[in-house]
């Protein structure tokens, strides 16, 4: 009896506790100045964060854009373009499911049939859903 009782109060802890939380992501960017990546507990959290980034990298805070942020961050990327113009960018995504997914969606983005103007278009990082950077 009591072998049951402290299964049924271990099971009735793990249930209390809930699933663990997802990690966050936001990307900000002020183009052509500087840009930020952010992993955090919520979105408003990784929101600051890479605004906070951006800044510290030398734009101001105005100029700091929000492009991208999921709650659940799962696998995120980051791609560096830049138009036959001369002016570069970076084009983030969050939520994918696995790294080939992230890894396809790249490939589709830089697909050069699609977006001839470009004459650069590579993946530059891919996170896990941990903020774990895959690429050196």
């Amino acid at each position: 009896m009591t072998r049951f009782a402290t299964t049924a109060f271990a099971l009735a802890a793990i249930a209390a506790a809930g699933p663990a939380a997802a990690q966050s992501v936001a990307f900000a960017q002020a183009p052509e100045m500087s840009n930020g990546t952010a992993f955090a507990a919520t979105v408003g959290e990784a929101i600051d964060q890479a605004v906070a980034q951006c800044v510290e990298g030398g734009a101001m805070e105005e100029d700091c854009i929000v492009t991208t942020a999921c709650a659940d961050a799962g696998y995120s990327i980051d791609i560096f373009l830049q138009h036959q113009e001369g002016i570069h960018w970076h084009e983030t995504f969050c939520g994918l499911a696995d790294q080939p997914v992230a890894e396809a969606v790249a490939e589709s983005v830089c697909d050069s049939t699609l977006r001839p103007y470009l004459i650069e278009c590579m993946l530059v990082q891919v996170w896990d859903p941990d903020g774990v950077p895959l690429m050196e």
